[in-house]
């Protein structure tokens, strides 16, 4: 069987983002959030839909509207705000302990010095934190209002990456960071951002899990696995029979 990437490639990783770009249209960033509070955020939010972490997050912040508030406030008090989301015990405690460690140095919790470290250094710096892998580092860095050029990778986007050929079928999500990050050493913040978006919403849309649907994919002729049985077996297959293509691709919040 001829696949159609070779891992990583930095032509068809462009190729790939271009037909994104034409099937879903109306991405704008919207770095509003503090890193402190992307990286609270972002610790609440794995395995938990969007709107779900979105609401606990508020409803955390209303209750401790001071970091400082939620870095003394008592694990139980922590995980009654969150108590929606998936594991909210063990993610009170990580929010916690990470605030305390983060205090020590940085009272403040101003964490804008991340912008003075190259994007390897600010990820090992935030992944040394509990509770923080490279997802939460790379959305901290990404999606706040330090704007750095990581690419954040969830399981979405590493389902449709493997799929796609631009990882390999072991990759984990800190490899398939890396791998992008290394293909495309010269796009910009909101290039990473936009095609994590792209990425995930393709994964969201056709590329599902349990409910593929090849056929309407726009950018099926990239797949390796369009249209064969001989899919990866963690790893996505097609589309949905949906077709929200003409959707906006507007998103309320992300990871």
């Amino acid at each position: 069987m001829q696949f159609a990437f070779d891992f990583g490639a930095p032509t068809d990783i462009s190729l790939m983002r271009e037909g994104l770009r034409s099937a879903f249209a109306g991405y704008r960033p919207h770095n509003i959030r503090e890193p402190i509070g992307q990286l609270v955020k972002s610790m609440i939010s794995s395995r938990t839909k969007d709107e779900v972490s979105l609401r606990s997050y508020q409803k955390l912040i209303g209750i401790y509207p001071r970091w400082d508030e939620l870095a003394a406030a008592p694990v139980a008090g922590i995980e009654g705000a969150i108590s929606d989301v998936t594991h909210a015990k063990d993610k009170a405690s990580h929010v916690k302990e990470a605030l305390r460690l983060i205090a020590r140095d940085h009272p403040d919790f101003d964490l804008s010095f991340l912008k003075e470290l190259s994007v390897p250094e600010a990820v090992a710096w935030l992944r040394a934190l509990p509770g923080v892998g490279p997802k939460v580092a790379a959305s901290t860095l990404n999606f706040s209002t330090l704007a750095m050029p990581a690419f954040v990778v969830d399981t979405h986007v590493l389902r449709v990456l493997k799929c796609y050929g631009v990882v390999g079928p072991r990759a984990d999500i800190a490899a398939a960071h890396d791998v992008v990050m290394a293909a495309m050493p010269d796009w910009t913040a909101f290039e990473f951002s936009e095609f994590h978006v792209l990425v995930k919403r393709l994964g969201q849309v056709f590329c599902r899990f349990d409910d593929p649907n090849c056929l309407e994919c726009p950018v099926r002729q990239y797949c390796r696995f369009a249209g064969s049985a001989a899919r990866p077996a963690t790893g996505p297959q097609a589309p949905c029979s949906r077709s929200p293509m003409e959707q906006p691709l507007v998103f309320a919040d992300r990871t």
